[in-house]
């Protein structure tokens, strides 16, 4: 699996929000395979941006797309779990740009977990 958070520039805790989402999906069984990481609002052009709307088809630029299906392929993970919560539109849109399933962390924990394959 490829563990994919989306996080605000105010957010300081990211990083242990992934490591706890690695952690709770590994103890389920998961195989964690690679993580993206958008954050907004870091840089000075991304303050500004702060007030515009994100995607809201995909919650990543579309360069973050990209780079998650690009290592989802790289390392033939079976899923992508997203720290927030999608909508089922973020899920079906992501799932076809991905190449495989784009499910929310919570969703993930809440099913049958498997880490045979990524």
């Amino acid at each position: 699996m490829v563990i994919v958070g989306y996080f605000s520039g105010k957010q300081r805790d990211w990083a242990a929000l992934m490591d706890a989402a690695a952690r709770a999906l590994e103890e389920r069984g998961a195989r964690v395979v690679g993580r993206i990481v958008q954050r907004r609002g870091v840089s000075a052009g991304g303050v500004k941006k702060m007030a515009l709307p994100y995607s809201s088809r995909t919650l990543l630029t579309y360069g973050k797309v990209r780079e998650a299906a690009t290592l989802r392929e790289r390392t033939n993970a079976d899923a992508a779990v997203f720290v927030g919560d999608l909508t089922q539109r973020q899920r079906r849109v992501l799932t076809g740009m991905l190449g495989c399933p784009a499910v929310s962390l919570a969703d993930a924990l809440t099913s049958e977990v498997s880490g045979a394959s990524g």
